[in-house]
Parts: structure tokens; C-alpha cells; sequence
């Protein structure tokens, strides 16, 4: 073994250990460096092979010739006869080694090794930080800052290196060069720069992590937490449950004298946060993420997932907080839509509401202010109630005998008749083709409502999205009380009745939703 062989070894060794890959890697490298120097002596177009003795350093260089039935390449191939003359036993799919003396490295050759060898070993180290982080999203790491970068922060983590962006990075929060940092790995990707480690101080999941650390009763699972809400750098809400009847889970959070809870502050640069227990009932849930906040009463649509919440006049700026702060992180803790409303402007409200459907039951069936009054006390709201509910519900209401009950739900079925035929008097009158009136789902008055705003085909309904039909007010049925589901459910009606797709195609893409959910989740 001479002393350049030796040398070889330790060199590979050395990287090896400096790099932290594995030795095999780095002299795979080094083989194809010197491969690529023999091509570049002995002519690009040969097959030339390096191998280094993993026990003695030794470097062996060969010309390899591939025995054929038919040469395409003279250079790389030869038949069986030419092979037989030099090998007796020469078969199809043989190679024929030919050795060559070793190269004396010019300056150029050596430089090109070296690149190589440099390159293969950063492929390496890439690819080996890759598999290291992969598994590690949703960790806590510390590392240190090494440099700046038009407001990105680049981490030294010892065996890597990750980014910390600028929207990732705590408002005010300002690092110098060899300061610590401790983050959360929120995403690790494969790119052609090599793996990117991407950090982040804001993330939700992060203020969690950080609880881990500093609660042993989160860490040992006894509590959890269910979700997180977080104005960076500002103020947090976390919702806490304990699996133990024993351990209160907010208590447990703060600590005693709030050393837990101070630990996380102090990591956050002095964000304030908010712990609550969490509630599996929406209300109660709503009602303790809106603390310090007292509500009076809450008022649930499950079907929009909205929620009116109604507070006393001196709780509302608590309720909203500055500049909508408490109640959005509340929603955004909840999952709900929230309204808060004092309890005079719920109580206006309220009264607006009688009156309109009162008016409505006074004008549509003829009655007076006393009997409409008591429809809307009992909770009758439409027209379309009072003429399709069985005449019982209506002679529960004192003073309605049959009599009275079967004259309600006559005038009320006329006036529903009126209606429709006026409505579709006004829906030819603004050229809303039939055919659209046949998608299901579609009523008189919403087919006038689609007629005013310039939709009278099945194809230019089939062409709307469903935000444009029910998101926000100036929405084209945005006075319809239609959920985003039953508007998507008319649109794919249409969009079959229009020739776009069959109704086979549109029932299988429905089965496929509920395996594509669970695969996103």
C-alpha cells in the first residue's frame, strides 16, 4: 500500500466524518472523478471505469468493451468473434476489461476531479439532510443565526442549515449574527438548490409546541390541547382539555404563580395569552373563548356555522377587543362565525324582525295586527308555514278554533298561488329560459332574482360559482338563506343538464370526495 493510497483513504475518511455522510458515498465520488479524468485523457467516447480498493486505496482504471450480435459503437462494442480472440469463452452481454496504466493528474484533470468530488459530496450531504428533517416537521429546534439575507434569516442547526423568513419572523423581533434562536420546522422540501428547512415563529403550532416543553401534563397527554389562535407577537388564545377529572387543565398551563405560562411569554417576546378550557358544546366553547368577555346569550345557526353572541353595553369593546382582536381570535379558536351584538341593538333587532313579519302576515292574508302578531309570537315566520302545517299547530294557538286555522291556511295557499304565477309571468317577462326552471332547487322568486341580474340559460347558471350566488350581500341570492352546499348542488344539476359532463361522471367524482378528504386530512 503506498503512501498516496493511504492518503486517499484518510482524505475519504475525513470527509466522511466532517461532512457527516457515509464513506462509501465519498469515494463513490472520488471513483467517478477519476473516471472523469481517464475519459479526458484516453478520449470521452470510451467507456472508462475507476474503482478504489476499499481495503488498500489501490486505484484501478479500465477500458470496458461490451460483447454484442450487432456493433452500433466500435469504440464501447465489439462482436463475439473479435471478443473470442481475446477471451476464448466470450459470450453476448460480456464485458471485456482492459486495464490501463494509472494517470498522472494534469493541473486541469485534477481540478475537474475535484469538482466532481466536491459536488457528488454536496449531493450527498443534501440528500442526507434531506432524510434527517424530513420526519421532523412539526419539531422545535435551536440553532444559531449565521446571516442575513434581504430580511431572511439563515439558521445553522449544526447538521444543517434552515430559513427563517421574514413573515415567520415575530414583529419587532430583531437577530444579530450569533444569536440563538429556537423555532418551529413547519415544512422541509426537496429543491434543486438541495433541501430547504423551513422555519417559523408565528405558526399556531409552534405557541403548542412551546406548552409541551414547559407542561409535563401536555407531554404525558393528561391535558390537550385542541386549538391555538395567534396574532403574532400579540395576543394568543389556547384551548385546553384534560383527560383527568382532577387536573384542572388551565390551572396546570399557568403554573404556579404563572411561571409556566410566563416561560412561553418570555419566548414570544412578551405575547399576551389567553388559556381556556375547551368545550365540545360550540356555545359554551364561543362563550369562554370570548373571555374576559361576559356573554349574555348566544344564538346558534349549526347549518352556516354563525353564531350571535349578545353582550351588555359595558362588555362589547372587551367582547371586540382593539381592532377586532378578541372576537377574531375567538373565531378563528372556534371555527365559527361570530356576530356580537349588545343587548339593545339585539333587542331593536328583534322588534324589526316582528314587525316585518307581521306586516307580511297583514298584507299576505288579510288579517289584522292581533292575529298576525300572535303567528309570529308562536314562531311562524313564512307564508309557506302557515299553509303547509297540519291545522293542529294552528288551533294550539289560543283563540284559533278549525274554523279560523282552515281560513288561515286557504288564504295563505291562495296568496301562494298569486305569487307563483306572478312570479312566472315576471320570469318570462325577463327571458329566463324554461329549462333552467326545470334545474332542482331553483324557485319562482329565485329565477326572477337570476333573470334581473342577466342569467336566463342553464348554461350561463351552469357557469356561475357558488360564492357568486351566496357570498356577501350584493350576491345574486344573497336573500335566500342558500348555503354554499345547495348552491354547488343546483350549479353541478345544471352544468349536467347543460351537456358538460353525464350524470355517471358527476356520481363518480362525488364518490371519490369523501377518499380525497380523508387523504388530505
Amino acid at each position: 500500500m503506498t503512501q498516496m493510497h493511504v492518503e486517499l483513504l484518510a482524505v475519504a475518511d475525513s470527509v466522511a466524518r466532517d461532512k457527516g455522510i457515509d464513506r462509501e458515498q465519498v469515494l463513490e465520488a472520488m471513483e467517478q472523478a477519476i473516471q472523469k479524468a481517464g475519459r479526458s485523457k484516453y478520449g470521452h467516447e470510451h467507456d472508462i471505469r475507476a474503482r478504489i480498493d476499499r481495503a488498500t486505496g489501490a486505484i484501478e482504471l479500465a477500458r470496458y468493451s461490451e460483447v454484442v450480435e450487432t456493433v452500433e459503437n466500435e469504440i464501447t462494442q465489439m462482436t463475439v468473434d473479435q471478443a473470442r480472440r481475446i477471451k476464448r469463452d466470450a459470450a453476448v452481454g460480456e464485458f471485456l476489461v482492459d486495464p490501463l496504466p494509472p494517470i498522472d493528474f494534469g493541473r486541469i484533470a485534477a481540478q475537474t476531479a475535484k469538482q466532481v468530488i466536491v459536488q457528488k459530496v454536496r449531493e450527498a450531504e443534501r440528500e442526507r439532510q434531506y432524510e434527517e428533517f424530513k420526519d421532523r416537521v412539526g419539531e422545535i429546534v435551536n440553532g444559531l443565526v449565521k446571516r442575513f439575507e434581504f430580511g431572511t434569516v439563515t439558521v445553522d442547526m449544526g447538521r444543517a442549515e434552515a430559513v427563517l423568513r421574514r413573515d415567520e419572523v415575530l414583529p419587532r423581533e430583531n437577530f444579530r449574527r450569533g444569536d440563538r434562536v429556537r423555532a418551529y420546522i413547519y415544512d422541509v422540501r426537496r429543491e434543486q438548490r438541495g433541501p430547504q428547512i423551513f422555519l417559523s415563529r408565528t405558526h399556531p403550532e409552534f405557541l403548542a409546541k412551546l406548552f409541551a416543553q414547559e407542561v409535563p401534563e401536555i407531554y404525558d397527554r393528561i391535558i390537550e390541547i385542541k386549538a391555538v389562535a395567534r396574532d403574532p407577537g400579540s395576543r394568543a388564545k389556547i384551548a385546553v382539555l384534560s383527560n383527568d377529572s382532577s387536573i384542572d387543565p388551565v390551572g396546570a398551563c399557568v403554573g404556579m404563580r404563572g411561571s409556566r405560562v410566563q416561560a412561553v411569554v418570555a419566548e414570544l417576546q412578551g405575547e399576551k395569552i389567553d388559556i381556556i378550557p375547551w368545550s365540545a358544546d360550540p356555545a359554551t366553547f364561543v362563550v369562554n373563548a370570548l373571555a374576559p368577555a361576559e356573554v349574555a346569550k348566544v344564538v346558534l345557526d349549526e347549518d352556516t356555522r354563525k353564531i350571535e353572541v349578545v353582550v351588555g353595553d359595558d362588555q362589547l369593546s372587551l367582547a371586540i377587543g382593539r381592532r377586532g382582536q378578541n372576537v377574531r381570535l375567538a373565531s378563528i379558536l372556534t371555527g365559527w362565525d361570530i356576530d356580537i351584538l349588545t343587548e339593545d341593538q339585539e333587542s331593536e333587532r328583534r322588534q324589526a324582525e316582528f314587525r316585518d313579519r307581521s306586516q307580511r302576515f297583514i298584507e299576505a292574508l288579510d288579517v289584522d295586527d292581533v292575529i298576525a302578531h300572535l303567528l309570529v309570537t308562536e314562531g311562524f315566520s313564512t307564508v309557506e308555514e302557515i299553509a303547509y302545517v297540519p291545522v293542529e299547530d294552528l288551533t294550539d294557538i289560543e283563540g284559533f278554533d278549525e274554523g279560523v286555522a282552515a281560513e288561515l291556511k286557504a288564504r295563505a295557499g291562495a296568496f301562494l298561488e298569486e305569487e307563483a304565477e306572478r312570479l312566472a309571468t315576471r320570469r318570462r317577462e325577463l327571458g329566463v329560459a324554461d329549462d333552467l326552471a326545470d334545474v332542482p332547487g331553483l324557485t319562482p322568486a329565485m329565477l326572477v332574482a337570476l333573470g334581473e341580474h342577466q342569467i336566463k340559460t342553464v348554461e350561463d347558471f351552469a357557469d356561475l360559482a357558488s360564492d357568486e350566488l351566496t357570498a356577501g350581500s350584493d350576491a345574486i341570492l344573497s336573500g335566500f338563506d342558500l348555503s354554499t352546499e345547495e348552491a354547488n348542488t343546483m350549479i353541478m344539476a345544471a352544468r349536467v343538464k347543460a351537456g358538460w359532463f353525464s350524470e355517471e361522471e358527476l356520481a363518480a367524482s362525488r364518490a371519490t370526495e369523501p377518499a380525497e378528504v380523508a387523504a388530505d386530512a
